[in-house]
């Protein structure tokens, strides 16, 4: 199966989901009732996930879903941001869309505000607008070589006056088991277009499925099990490599389900949930102190940066800045708030144990 047939067999695949509920791409999670009561009940019955990721939604944040299907996290997600947030979904699957969208003004009225819009494009090519691309070629026909550098030229100028979704403009990337359904040789760029649309200091909670060995190519070339979300699994540490060599800090499994979903050919595949935080801008000068309570002797970040446990240590403002908001932000302790408050960062009177 090569990747053409891939992306169509998923087209395919969620194009039926999309319609009448298929059990075979359900993995049991347990949502927020009370976020599900405003949502219709053809968008509940029609969602396929493996994890919940609103669960990381804050108040006021710009959210993007990836793969948003029939928008039940994106609707789920517009009850948490509030009246100054807002939500994204981009999807591919015009049938996807389609479910999502003829709930919008309903769900609009219930939210109080239209806080949520849907897209059509691919979740590796973030600035590509495919209604856009649609509208362009439904003018100009591709016959000749000339006629696909017209279409790649009117593509790139696109992205660059007017990206589906601009540079630095999302505080949170979230995904429900889609980045597996992406073709392999798309994934280095997918990563690196979520590290593109966040803001610095914005975060990715990603749920998907893992395989705890690398997926054979029989495997791979089986298309049930690629638009199952079986075989297109990333290999569990490569999750976590993939997105620290994109340059996110703090990547982990926040969530990691014990037992497997499914074991395929003497390989567990399990859902888990990623997530990772986009660094701020360090600027050179070291102007705040910070310490790591522990328990551990030290810890590195992907950065290479050291903290060893109760040793305070000098670091710029913006890189203060997401150690203490960020990923790391239950680790590491504000040396000078502390001070502020008790006269000492280590005094047994802050509770914070680094004496």
């Amino acid at each position: 199966m090569d990747s053409c047939d891939q992306t169509q067999g998923v087209l395919n695949r969620y194009s039926e989901g999309a319609q009448q509920r298929e059990e075979a791409l359900c993995c049991p999670v347990d949502y927020d009732a009370g976020l599900l009561k405003l949502l219709p009940a053809e968008i509940i019955e029609r969602d396929y996930g493996c994890g919940d990721p609103s669960r990381y939604v804050r108040d006021g944040d710009t959210v993007l879903d990836l793969g948003s299907g029939g928008g039940k996290i994106c609707y789920m997600a517009a009850q948490l941001v509030g009246a100054e947030g807002s939500v994204i979904g981009v999807d591919m699957n015009d049938d996807m869309l389609d479910l999502a969208r003829r709930h919008q003004s309903d769900m609009a009225r219930k939210l109080g505000g239209d806080r949520v819009r849907f897209v059509k494009g691919f979740i590796q090519d973030l600035a590509l607008d495919l209604k856009d691309t649609e509208q362009w070629l439904s003018q100009h026909a591709v016959k000749d070589a000339n006629d696909l550098i017209a279409l790649e030229e009117h593509k790139s100028e696109q992205r660059r006056s007017a990206p589906l979704v601009a540079d630095a403009t999302v505080d949170l990337v979230i995904s429900n088991c889609v980045l597996n359904l992406v073709r392999e040789s798309d994934r280095q760029q997918m990563i690196a277009e979520i590290f593109r649309v966040l803001r610095p200091g914005g975060r990715v909670a990603i749920s998907d499925i893992v395989s705890d060995k690398y997926v054979s190519d029989d495997l791979k070339a089986d298309s049930d099990l690629w638009s199952g979300c079986i075989s297109g699994a990333f290999q569990e540490q490569e999750f976590l490599t993939a997105f620290a060599d994109a340059g996110f800090v703090g990547a982990a499994f926040d969530k990691w389900d014990n037992a497997p979903w499914q074991v395929v050919s003497g390989i567990e595949f399990r859902a888990v949930t990623l997530t990772a935080g986009k660094p701020v801008l360090a600027s050179g000068q070291a102007t705040h102190e910070v310490m790591y309570r522990g328990p551990y002797a030290c810890i590195e970040l992907d950065s290479g940066a050291t903290f060893m446990r109760g040793q305070r240590t000098l670091i710029d403002s913006e890189s203060f800045a997401a150690l203490t908001s960020g990923p790391f932000a239950d680790d590491m302790i504000d040396c000078a708030s502390a001070s502020a408050d008790t006269g000492d960062c280590c005094s047994p009177s802050n509770g914070s144990g680094c004496c």
